[in-house]
């Protein structure tokens, strides 16, 4: 099987960006505000991606396929984008917070 290469600079800034723990992710992606199905499905609960973040989470990097490299580069680039490179600690409306904690990132959390 041929390995998929995760270049240094994405692997730092994917675990740069995501500063939320697995175990507060998951926890996370069981609550109703997360998903509506959190409840009746605890093993689907979340949307896909915060699930697949969580997955990348739990692996070593030489596990890690093609599909995760790209799930990493659009966590990236989405957490970017909603938080420029500061990355400062921010309120910011519930919605704003919920939809990042599905992504794995915090903004109330120093990074």
């Amino acid at each position: 099987m041929a390995e998929t290469v995760v270049d240094d600079e994405l692997w730092d800034d994917f675990h740069r960006v995501v500063n939320m723990s697995s175990r507060e992710l998951g926890d996370w992606l069981r609550t109703e505000a997360a998903s509506a199905v959190a409840e009746r499905e605890p093993d689907r609960s979340g949307p896909e991606i915060g699930r697949q973040v969580l997955a990348i989470l739990g692996k070593r990097r030489t596990d890690l396929t093609a599909g995760d490299v790209a799930v990493m580069r659009r966590v990236v680039a989405t957490i970017t984008a909603e938080r420029r490179d500061d990355l400062e600690p921010v309120a910011g409306d519930a919605q704003f917070r919920h939809r990042l904690m599905c992504l794995g990132h915090d903004p109330l959390k120093a990074a």
